[in-house]
């Protein structure tokens, strides 16, 4: 078993089929020393107990949750205390597991406009936001397609920023959903005091299924300029391999990441990272 570059994690939903522990056996052999993991899993009873017979000591360390914040039918205009309740709750897992941060959605806007949404996210994630400092959880807010309006008011990078900076949070920069924006580097320059953590995949042009996910260096997202920039921003994190669909169905989970961890290992250590 080769081990993967120190500076690489595997996303548990490039295998959200799977159970934990199957998940993490998937990542022991690829070599990898980090993951990050969906929070339903968690958040279910026992959950917490069984992450941590998994992670810790020498072996895989959690270093990111991805969460669903304000989502139907407990949108932003709807919201009852739940969304914070629950966010709440899963930070103080994060601290007990190592969890360095918590990547989420930033919920659906339901009937508010995009400001009106704003204003609501910013209002209900205050609690959350000084557990976290309190606790040493990085809350972080990533960019999503379109497709995603029922889970997240952050579509593009521009307003992704202007989100996380309103709310005093940081970012986690998903590649895949804005690296065709205008100015993408200029902008990677604006969010980097504030990413905690870089995700990649790929997209193979003219693709049309979805989520359209390709393993790096199959497709058009030119990764190597791109992490080049993150890196010469002062990035000292970690790049969270994620990739889905039905590329990634067709080759098979465990050997697309495998395919995945060695392009950008070469990308990192060609950079000299």
């Amino acid at each position: 078993m080769t081990a993967m570059h120190p500076r690489l994690s595997i996303n548990q939903v490039s295998f959200r089929e799977e159970a934990l522990e199957d998940f993490v056996g998937h990542c022991q052999s690829l070599g990898a020393h980090h993951v990050a993991l969906t929070s339903p899993q968690l958040l279910e009873e026992g959950g917490l107990a069984r992450a941590k017979k998994l992670f810790g000591g020498d072996g895989l360390q959690l270093e990111a949750i991805q969460h669903r914040f304000a989502t139907p039918p407990n949108n932003l205009d709807a919201d009852d205390g739940t969304a914070n309740t629950t966010l709440v709750r899963l930070i103080r897992l994060a601290e007990q597991l190592g969890a360095t941060s918590i990547y989420m959605s930033a919920g659906g806007r339901g009937s508010l406009d995009w400001q009106s949404a704003a204003d609501r996210f910013c209002q209900l994630i205050a609690p959350a936001v000084a557990e976290a400092r309190e606790r040493g959880v990085a809350l972080l807010v990533e960019t999503a397609g379109i497709m995603y309006v029922d889970t997240t008011i952050a579509h593009n990078l521009v307003d992704t920023i202007a989100l996380i900076e309103r709310a005093g949070i940081g970012i986690c920069l998903e590649l895949f959903y804005c690296w065709s924006e205008g100015g993408i580097y200029e902008l990677i320059r604006r969010a980097m005091p504030r990413c905690g953590l870089v995700q990649v995949s790929d997209y193979v042009a003219g693709d049309r299924s979805f989520p359209a996910r390709a393993v790096p260096g199959d497709g058009a997202v030119p990764l190597a300029p791109l992490v080049a920039s993150v890196l010469e921003a002062g990035y000292m994190g970690l790049f969270d391999i994620e990739i889905i669909g039905p590329r990634i169905d067709a080759e098979g989970h465990l050997a697309a990441a495998a395919r995945a961890a060695e392009v950008m290992g070469s990308i990192l250590t060609a950079l000299g990272a």
